[in-house]
């Protein structure tokens, strides 16, 4: 038993990592439940329509995500070094990264939102339906544009601070944010104390305005507390960084940033295969992944304290350690996921009826739900495998191992599915979700041979 569990001090040194990053995450998601459950309310177009354009903004959230992981690695074994030039040279990186993304997400989405938008109009609905979700979609991602900035300022500081162990301010700020985003969602949207009744486009100012509160809250505090930050001091007195570590965070970085960018594409390819089979898939799939979401906390949150952990442990060169750890928290995670998994089976028919949608529809989002809840724990397990490879720098396997299977595997098989056999949407789903058991023996085998045990920040 003690191979794999851990005594109580390591889970209680695990958690303190772990249960702010699950809170913030779980309010996070939390609200945005009920924003979805405000703009169900609206109706199935405007629904489809923010799920849609939220896909799409997805790709770019996923794409500062992998940017800014590859200079993480570095910052996480930094801090077990106790380098904190090495730390400000990579806070440095992410913002130059940050800034890149930021202005290539602007221009595509400025340029080829509708177009984007348009791909997943074109199954079995009424052209009606789809003409309005379209002018739908084109109102809430013009707005919605105005907040990728702070966004990818949020993420820099907030991933450096959670890099350093400092994971309550973030949290904080997180919480803050999406009940902003709650109060102005239901203020805008429906036009309560005077204001305007909005709807998409409420719904769109009000994420805007609660990203620009995040974003001043995590860069208010980390620069008036310099003495717990001491990497903020000077970090925008130069822009210099060593030209060595640049090229080891592009070597290193490059495949994480191809991974999320690819991996977050193909989640919006799979809904896009999925919307073949119409309108009422989308709007489903938007009810699905918002319950999704709340449940799956726990092992997401898992995977950032298993880089956190196994970051600042490999950095300070404690091998069997980290080994060990590894193999604690992957048991963990998963162990965990199986009980989120049977509760979330008791919501498969109560929470579709908290939105304004036709009988198709919640049956459906009903049906996905429970596949959902039963393939939870193979992405569980896959997850935290994932962040135990990533941690030492094996980022081009982990390529390999995340989006390029994606690409390999679920794609064509969905595409396949959904386009040429007459099998219901919700078996394709429960396949293409069920595929995810090939990554669980792959993952479980490298994480075993300990390839990814390494210190990429040793003199």
């Amino acid at each position: 038993m003690k191979r794999y569990f851990g005594d109580r001090q390591f889970y209680r040194s695990m958690l303190v990592i772990a249960i702010p990053i699950m809170i913030q995450n779980g309010i996070t998601n939390f609200v945005s439940l009920l924003d979805n459950i405000m703009v169900g309310q609206m109706g199935t177009s405007q629904m489809s329509s923010v799920s849609i354009v939220n896909q799409l903004i997805f790709v770019y959230n996923l794409c500062i995500f992998g940017g800014l992981s590859g200079a993480g690695i570095f910052s996480a074994q930094y801090v077990g070094k106790r380098d904190m030039d090495g730390l400000r040279h990579t806070v440095r990186i992410k913002l130059w990264i940050g800034a890149i993304i930021t202005a290539l997400g602007l221009l595509i989405f400025h340029f080829g939102g509708s177009s984007l938008i348009d791909l997943y109009l074109r199954g079995q609905a009424d052209a009606g339906n789809a003409a309005e979700t379209l002018e739908f979609g084109n109102e809430y991602l013009t707005v919605m544009l105005t907040g990728l900035l702070p966004f990818c300022i949020s993420q820099i500081y907030a991933s450096t601070l959670r890099e350093t162990g400092e994971t309550m301010l973030p949290m904080k700020a997180g919480v803050i944010a999406v009940f902003v985003n709650l109060l102005f969602n239901y203020i805008l949207i429906f036009g309560h104390f005077g204001a305007p009744a909005l709807g998409v486009t409420g719904a769109a100012i009000a994420t805007v305005i609660s990203r620009f509160v995040e974003c001043f809250i995590v860069v208010y505090w980390t620069h008036r507390h310099q003495e717990k930050n001491p990497y903020i001091v000077g970090l925008y007195r130069s822009l210099y960084i060593p030209a060595d570590l640049i090229k080891n965070v592009i070597i290193k970085g490059t495949p994480l940033l191809i991974n999320e960018t690819l991996w977050s594409a193909a989640m919006a390819f799979l809904l896009q295969c999925y919307s073949i089979r119409g309108l009422s898939v989308i709007a489903a799939m938007n009810i699905n992944s918002t319950l999704q979401n709340i449940f799956n906390i726990v092992f997401i949150s898992m995977g950032s304290t298993v880089s956190i952990i196994l970051g600042q442990q490999l950095g300070s060169g404690k091998m069997e350690t980290a080994r060990i750890s590894a193999r604690w928290m992957i048991v963990f995670s998963t162990l965990t996921s199986i009980g989120t998994g049977l509760l979330m089976t008791a919501f498969c028919r109560v929470f579709p009826l908290f939105f304004n949608t036709s009988r198709e529809v919640r049956i459906l989002a009903g049906e996905l739900i429970l596949a959902n809840a039963l393939t939870m724990p193979l992405f569980a397990f896959t997850n935290a495998s994932y962040f135990t490879l990533r941690s030492g720098g094996k980022t081009v396997i982990t390529f390999l191992f995340d989006s390029f299977y994606v690409w390999l595997v679920n794609i064509p098989l969905a595409y396949c599915l959904s386009h040429f056999t007459a099998l219901p949407v919700v078996l394709v789903y429960l396949i293409v979700q069920g595929s995810e058991i090939i990554k669980c023996t792959v993952g479980g085998i490298m994480v075993k041979k300990g390839i990814w045990l390494n210190n990429i920040v040793g003199d």
